[in-house]
């Protein structure tokens, strides 16, 4: 009988130490622990990584203890084959289960990438380098992929235009070409049945309609302006009335590679199918991105017969209906505008 009692108190024993093991392993992977160094620490778990190799990688970045920790908790959570690939951002202590938690949502870091209203793809490439997504020339090549508008635009030799200027929240080293499929979306999703149908009603096909909000895009930047721009090249779409529009020579030359930040007089003879000092209607495509609200106003000019605007160089705009009217605007906002400041100095 000695020997029951010895293996009863041996059973205790080994009781008291696994349990003991236990709380001292649960309490490890409840403790909120933070081993690196500096408010942040990101990690990168390449897809296709299992949970060794992702345990490992938050264990050498500091925001697992270790290695023992991470599996303990994954086995008490039974999420192992939930945890997601991706970049992850830390900024506090977490215990091993939150760590796992954040993994299993696909909770990855994303940055802010915002494009602005009016910017050419050249433009936009720019900005998508200089916020550290990738080289602008890989955002080019994506947005040469005219097949992502062709449903809309089976013209259409790129993206010039679809693209639409918004500010989008995307994971660490999202590549161009799922930006660019973005843009695309959000442009397809700014074109609403009803700006659709207003285009319509106009007789203006997708791709006129959205090269006149790129003018209108590229001439205001007043929202209550927008319609009344719009109306001008209308009206004069309707006479067959040259454009007449700068930004129209501006994107010439720079597709040419000859703009140098101002427009000459001699630029406004500059041969381009883009040029509508040269070449009457609407230039072949659009020559920049245009928000919502020039597509809105594209399709639903102002109702005015005004044919004619110059600028009061405070981003505002006077307009006329008559050459006699335009040519006194000019002369007050251009000429005695210009004058009058000269002598102030």
């Amino acid at each position: 009988m000695r020997w029951i009692k010895r293996l009863f108190l041996l059973l205790i024993l080994l009781a008291i130490v696994t349990g003991a093991a236990g709380w001292w392993m649960y309490s490890r992977i409840v403790e909120p622990f933070r081993g690196y160094p500096g408010g942040e620490v990101f990690v990168d778990i390449p897809a296709g990584t299992g949970p060794i190799g992702i345990g490992d990688r938050l264990v050498a970045a500091g925001v697992v203890r270790d290695p023992l920790t991470f599996r303990a908790a994954v086995l008490l959570s039974g999420r192992a084959r939930s945890l997601k690939a991706g970049e992850y951002r830390f900024d506090a202590p977490l215990h091993a289960l939150d760590v796992i938690d954040k993994l299993a949502r696909g909770d990855v870091y994303k940055r802010l990438l915002t494009f602005r209203e009016g910017l050419t793809i050249l433009e936009m490439a720019q900005v998508f380098e200089e916020k550290g997504f990738g080289k602008a020339a890989e955002f080019r090549k994506a947005a040469e992929n005219a097949a992502l508008i062709a449903d809309l635009d089976p013209a259409a030799r790129d993206l010039e235009g679809y693209l639409f200027p918004e500010t989008y929240s995307l994971p660490r080293n999202t590549p161009a070409s799922i930006v660019v499929e973005q843009m695309v979306a959000g442009f397809k999703g700014a074109l609403t049945e009803e700006v659709r149908a207003a285009a319509k009603e106009q007789g203006l096909s997708i791709r006129e309609l959205v090269t006149l909000a790129s003018l209108v895009e590229k001439e205001t930047g007043a929202g209550e302006e927008r319609p009344l721009v719009a109306a001008v090249y209308r009206n004069r779409m309707k006479i067959h009335m040259g454009m007449q529009a700068d930004p129209t020579v501006i994107y010439a030359l720079q597709k040419a590679g000859q703009y140098h930040g101002n427009l000459s007089h001699e630029n406004l003879q500059f041969d381009s199918p883009y040029n509508t000092y040269r070449y009457a209607g609407l230039p072949p495509g659009p020559i920049a991105s245009p928000g919502l609200a020039s597509l809105q106003a594209a399709a639903k000019p102002a109702d005015v017969d005004y044919l004619y605007f110059v600028s009061k160089n405070d981003g505002t705009h006077v307009f006329a209906s008559t050459l006699d009217e335009h040519n006194k605007n000019v002369f007050t906002w251009q000429v005695e505008f210009f004058r009058q400041r000269k002598r102030l100095r």
